[in-house]
């Protein structure tokens, strides 16, 4: 393999990584989607997801994703901020305490109904200890994704 075979592999490994990350944003994107409509799997989470695969495979969809009016408000506050507005909170908060209430009366035994509310405590105060965001500056919004990042 002489240099001139490792320059043209190169972007074909690039075009198949930005393919790849493409792909899983869309993955991501779908689950979303099924979030939105089901209140039993969250829609923040993989949106947030579907950005970083995005931002990394196509900065036009990481773009669309921003700018979307339903998802992009969020996904901004927690880009620029870490944020979680609170009513989401309240509401993860909520669903995360009903997945408890269903391990506990689904289980047998106290364990894993003890393992299972150590983890969702320590999730619960993630999402409390997040800023509740804040405006993104205008100049943010207008500049094209690549500069984001």
């Amino acid at each position: 393999m002489d240099m001139s075979d490792v320059q043209t592999h190169i972007p074909a490994m690039s075009r198949t990584r930005s393919l790849a990350w493409q792909g899983a944003g869309w993955v991501f994107v779908g689950l979303g989607l099924i979030g939105a409509a089901l209140p039993i799997m969250p829609t923040t989470c993989f949106m947030i997801l579907a950005l970083a695969c995005f931002t990394r495979g196509s900065p036009r969809l990481a773009n669309w994703l921003l700018t979307h009016p339903r998802f992009g408000p969020p996904l901004r506050d927690w880009q620029h901020h870490g944020a979680i507005s609170p009513r989401t909170k309240r509401v993860a908060v909520a669903a995360i305490g009903l997945a408890w209430v269903i391990v506990l009366t689904t289980t047998s035994g106290w364990l894993l109904p003890i393992a299972v509310g150590v983890v969702l405590s320590g999730v619960v105060m993630f999402i409390w200890t997040r800023p509740n965001g804040g405006p993104v500056p205008a100049e943010v919004l207008a500049a094209p994704t690549e500069e984001r990042a």
